[in-house]
């Protein structure tokens, strides 16, 4: 049986079927780095990964733990600084990429193919940081697996160390073409269906046709971190175009913001 074709009911915790077509999609792996080539999110959620390291001194050979990093975008930008990485994800064909970059440039970077809900495997205080980008965190279904998800990358850093993620906003959905109408029924839906949860969300994608992302209320987003041991240092909301901070953020900031860039330690 092929591994894409699994039963629903042999899935890893918190993974949908449209996430692990994702993660077994050769298409999705192989055109990974072309298909987001100009996506100016990935230039600056990079820069303030890199600030954040190097204000609190966290240089030289500090390991990095990458929380579903895809092809390794991120990681390989670290390694170039002097970091080594740790390159965690649910796709063993993504690892393949990052394995290749890792051959081709001699880079201190280490693959392991995991669940972000189930890393058992990865001893305490084993990173000096970690990050979570392009709204990972949304790809887990259901509350309490993105709560192991938390729990794991507390663990797993060392005292101080900082995490940073980015996830996108519920509310923001308004914008969209019938999003309004989205927008009530998830919350509906949430009171009377116990599987559903007001901001997941089902689309195709690249070729999958039912991907899961569930997006975040701000007070939702701050309760899981805070229940997860983090202190949240700093919330950055996004611009529409998602390549810089949101203008005037006082100004209904919480409805306007694509998502945020958050840091917590």
């Amino acid at each position: 049986m092929p591994s894409n074709s699994r039963p629903q009911w042999r899935l890893p915790p918190g993974v949908t079927r449209g996430l692990w077509e994702y993660a077994h999609s050769d298409a999705v792996a192989y055109d990974y780095d072309e298909y987001f080539a100009h996506n100016q999110l990935f230039e600056f959620d990079e820069a303030i990964v890199l600030e954040e390291l190097l204000r609190r001194k966290i240089v030289g050979d500090a390991v990095i733990a990458d929380l579903g990093c895809g092809t390794g975008r991120a990681l390989v930008t670290l390694a170039r600084h002097g970091y080594r990485g740790l390159a965690i994800d649910l796709s063993q064909k993504m690892l393949e990429v990052v394995r290749e970059k890792v051959e081709n440039d001699n880079l201190p970077i280490h693959c392991i193919q995991a669940n972000w809900v189930e890393l058992d495997g990865i001893a305490d205080a084993a990173a000096d940081g970690a990050i979570s980008l392009f709204s990972t965190l949304g790809m887990i279904r259901g509350r309490a697996n993105r709560a192991a998800a938390l729990a794991h990358t507390r663990r797993i850093l060392r005292p101080g160390g900082p995490f940073v993620l980015h996830v996108h906003n519920y509310w923001y959905n308004l914008y969209d073409p019938g999003g309004p109408w989205w927008v009530l029924r998830t919350l509906c839906r949430a009171i009377f269906k116990r599987d559903i949860e007001a901001g997941d969300k089902f689309f195709p994608y690249r070729g999958v046709p039912n991907m899961f992302l569930h997006v975040f209320r701000p007070s939702e987003l701050k309760r899981d971190l805070r229940r997860a041991g983090f202190q949240i240092a700093r919330i950055i909301p996004l611009a529409p175009q998602r390549y810089r901070p949101l203008s005037a953020p006082w100004f209904f900031g919480t409805l306007r913001a694509n998502g945020w860039i958050v840091v917590c330690e």
